[in-house]
């Protein structure tokens, strides 16, 4: 068993990030026996649920002619262009069925402001808007945290430097993670990470 001040952040396991689902990440499913295990290991398990209106503005379909991964320039800066996807109340949004959410004390749901995309577990993308994470896990005693999901590139990466950046010790375990890689997203979001102090492990 981890330590008290130890978290585990396991990262939008749901259906649509998986096979099948409207922005499926390639071989997402795969870590599902690892993070499990993991979840086990930890005395506090957070999970994050992207939670998204259907007006939500990152989806293309509410912006007219627009291509699913172009890129627009929201107030909060550039915004990819997504398919519509984990809808409130879905079955795209729920937790993929293998998920042992039983294991988790706390659940974060992200997006669920029509005027902003949300991929960190602690910040909106305007990097200010907190989701109370930082609270309750300073209020939890923690200092360290283990992050794991769907998409590296993305919400995985994007809490991992959120992390770091309010002072916890992170590590990110690539194994537990998938990636979308979107034109070389991937390297980016990793190089990124380390050069900010997160532990990147195999």
């Amino acid at each position: 068993m981890r330590q008290a001040d130890e978290a585990l952040i396991v990262i939008d396991v749901q259906n649509d990030f998986c096979p099948g689902g409207a922005l499926a990440v390639t071989d997402g499913t795969s870590i599902l026996p690892q993070v499990n295990a993991l979840m086990a290991a930890f005395r506090c398990v957070v999970l994050t649920q992207d939670w998204h209106p259907a007006d939500h503005s990152s989806f293309a379909a509410n912006h007219p002619n627009a291509e699913v991964f172009s890129i627009i320039e929201m107030q909060y800066g550039p915004q990819v262009l997504w398919p519509v996807h984990c809808v409130q109340g879905s079955e795209g949004a729920a937790f993929h069925q293998d998920l042992r959410t039983d294991f988790a004390q706390l659940v974060v749901r992200k997006g669920f402001d029509p005027a902003i995309d949300s991929y960190s577990a602690f910040f909106e993308n305007d990097h200010k808007t907190p989701t109370g994470l930082e609270g309750y896990l300073r209020a939890r005693g923690i200092t360290t945290v283990t992050v794991v999901g769907l998409a590296t590139d993305f919400c995985v990466a994007y809490s991992a430097l959120d992390a770091v950046k309010l002072g916890f010790t992170v590590t990110v375990l690539d194994s537990a993670c998938r990636a979308i890689d979107l034109n070389g997203s991937l390297a980016v979001a990793k190089a990124k990470c380390v050069a900010a102090g997160v532990q990147w492990l195999a």
